[in-house]
């Protein structure tokens, strides 16, 4: 029997996801998906889940939609629907991805191409491999960029290098993603799945609910005036400063120790 193509394990408070189609560069699937999103729920469901890092198996993350699915294929002449397909597929992926409540890590270990890049760049952190490279590669067959490309590119890498990577097509090598600050980091190939279990680590033993709250208020901010902000922050402060990290946070500078965050 052949393995699923997500597969999920646990190491302390972090759940692993890697895309397990290799032989197709991990390429999405309707399979795949149905898979994806109901464990992305699951880690979101899970208190003991205080981050989630999705890498991919074998030498690429994810090569974007596999052109070959039957499972997305229309029905015999009729042209498809690739509108139904982001409806249907990407459009809740990528809502949950930016809505989860712990830190979002994706250890990029290869070609991310399409839907693929887009889904890797939803995380909080994109951390890839020195041999990893990003390519929109929607423009080759008469596409937009989906999976929240048009909101994210802009807003990662300014108009300019957002429309130049959407209408060329080009590869981003990762290294040259980080300097433009696409991607968190660029890392050694070997060093990779180390370092992206190091940094969800850290980021686990933070207070994960604040920080999940910060990806919100900063989403949200591109869209506001300064006053709009300030009322959207002075709002959330307030929640946050009813909750227990707070108080644990200013206790454990006070008495100089180390605090344990538990909200979520």
């Amino acid at each position: 029997m052949s393995e699923p193509s997500v597969l999920v394990a646990t190491r302390g408070a972090i759940r692993l996801l890697t895309l397990n189609r290799p032989a197709a560069l991990n390429s999405f699937t309707a399979e795949m998906h149905s898979l994806l999103l109901p464990a992305l729920e699951d880690a979101a469901a899970d208190s003991t889940v205080r981050a989630v890092v999705i890498t991919g198996a074998g030498r690429g993350f994810c090569a974007g939609q596999d052109l070959n699915d039957p499972g997305m294929a229309a029905p015999a002449g009729a042209a498809p629907d690739v509108g139904a397909v982001i409806e249907r597929y990407y459009r809740p992926l990528a809502l949950r991805m930016r809505s989860m409540p712990v830190p979002v890590i994706a250890a990029v270990n290869g070609v991310a191409a399409g839907a693929g890049a887009n889904f890797a760049l939803l995380s909080d952190f994109v951390l890839a491999a020195r041999g990893a490279s990003f390519i929109q590669a929607f423009s080759k067959i008469g596409l937009v960029p989906d999976c929240g490309g048009t909101w994210l590119l802009p807003r990662l890498v300014g108009r300019a290098r957002a429309i130049g990577l959407a209408m060329t097509g080009e590869k981003l090598p990762a290294e040259e993603a980080e300097r433009i600050g696409m991607i968190w980091r660029c890392v050694d190939d070997a060093a990779l799945m180390d370092s992206a279990f190091a940094l969800a680590e850290r980021l686990a033993a933070m207070p994960v609910h604040a920080m999940a709250e910060t990806r919100r208020v900063l989403d949200q901010s591109g869209s506001l005036s300064l006053e709009e902000a300030l009322r959207l922050e002075a709002d959330t402060q307030r929640e946050l400063g009813l909750a227990h990290d707070f108080s644990e946070g200013v206790a454990a500078f006070l008495a100089k120790r180390a605090p344990v965050f538990t909200d979520r």
